[in-house]
């Protein structure tokens, strides 16, 4: 019996491992994190045909279609800002690297709150007549209407640049811009309007964001660090230093065994969690034994880097108190091996 599960578990290794180098050699690092659904909202993986229904914690990247259904709401986190969908609403990330979010609204409704945006990092909206790009931290609005005809741009706080055939347009703090006649850049500038029920949403999901005890811990790049005030709870242990604590969890439980993988180009298998705080720990740092489960952020999420280990399929073993992992492998998975 012993030997059967020696092999069992040197195949699963030899399998795991495969796919680790069949896998980019250096993925971005970073991600869009679906972190909040309500209603119908579907997902089309990139090279893929089929929609699948979207599940909260899974990553999003580069060439992805979302569609949030009527009366449906969606939120995409991608560490340094937000972006949320109203009903009816159709967009594709074109890009999600290390230093560019940029996403393609073909209709509905968009959401883009940018908490900071660093030197060289860039966020471009673009819609059937401009692309936007934001020149400062703030809030902005895009609506586009079904028929791909006319974009609307409101700026609550920052401003930006829209861009097409002819010299760019600045839309500033407090103004919204009518943009029509495909790329021809004619447009219209006046005050921006009152807030909107999705507006007001909005604003309420932004006041998760202050003054969070887990910012102490890890930076606020870190994707889902906003999750961990409320499921758990912060120490100080021997060898590992801070490390955040689940609360409620059930007996027997351990990373890694609620939830499923999932392949998601350039990473390889994936894990997402069904968990509602289960982001941040299981692509971020490790996980560690210390007569109960803990998650050590590590320099990594410290300094908000996703770690490309944890998000593909890494593999350890976990036994009794010790935890081991594989040469080249980090240790993040863990598996009970009876």
């Amino acid at each position: 019996m012993k030997l059967l599960r020696r092999v069992m578990f040197a195949f699963l290794v030899l399998f795991l491992t495969t796919t680790l180098v069949s896998a980019d050699d250096d993925p971005p690092g970073r991600v869009a994190r679906l972190q909040y659904i309500a209603g119908s909202v579907s997902i089309q993986p990139r090279g893929t045909e089929d929609w699948v229904a979207g599940s909260v914690n899974r990553p999003l990247t580069t060439s992805d279609n979302i569609w949030a259904d009527k009366d449906s709401r969606a939120e995409l986190n991608v560490g340094t800002g937000v972006l949320r969908v109203n009903g009816e609403t159709s967009l594709s990330l074109t890009n999600i690297s290390d230093n560019t979010v940029q996403v393609q609204l073909h209709q509905g409704t968009l959401n883009l709150r940018v908490r900071k945006l660093y030197r060289g990092e860039i966020y471009e909206v673009d819609t059937p007549n401009i692309a936007f790009t934001v020149q400062k931290s703030g809030e902005y609005r895009f609506d586009v209407g079904s028929s791909g005809e006319v974009t609307l741009v409101t700026v609550r706080k920052g401003e930006g640049d829209a861009t097409g055939d002819g010299p760019a347009v600045r839309v500033r703090s407090n103004e919204r811009a009518r943009f029509s006649g495909g790329t021809s850049l004619a447009h219209e500038i006046y005050e921006a309007p009152g807030l909107d029920g999705f507006d007001d949403w909005c604003r309420v999901r932004d006041r998760r964001e202050g003054g969070y005890y887990s910012a102490r811990y890890v930076s606020p790049g870190v994707i889902g660090y906003e999750d961990l005030d409320e499921y758990g709870s912060w120490r100080v242990v021997p060898t590992y230093g801070a490390v955040w604590v689940p609360a409620s969890i059930g007996p027997g439980w351990a990373p890694y065994r609620y939830g499923h993988w999932v392949w998601i180009s350039p990473w390889g298998w994936t894990w997402v969690d069904d968990a509602a705080w289960g982001f941040a720990p299981f692509h971020y740092g490790r996980w560690v034994y210390a007569g109960y489960w803990a998650w050590s952020p590590g320099l990594a999420a410290r300094a908000g880097e996703l770690d490309c280990h944890s998000v593909m399929a890494t593999v350890g073993v976990h036994s009794g108190t010790e935890s081991r992992s594989f040469p080249g492998i980090a240790e993040a998975v863990t598996i009970s091996v009876m």
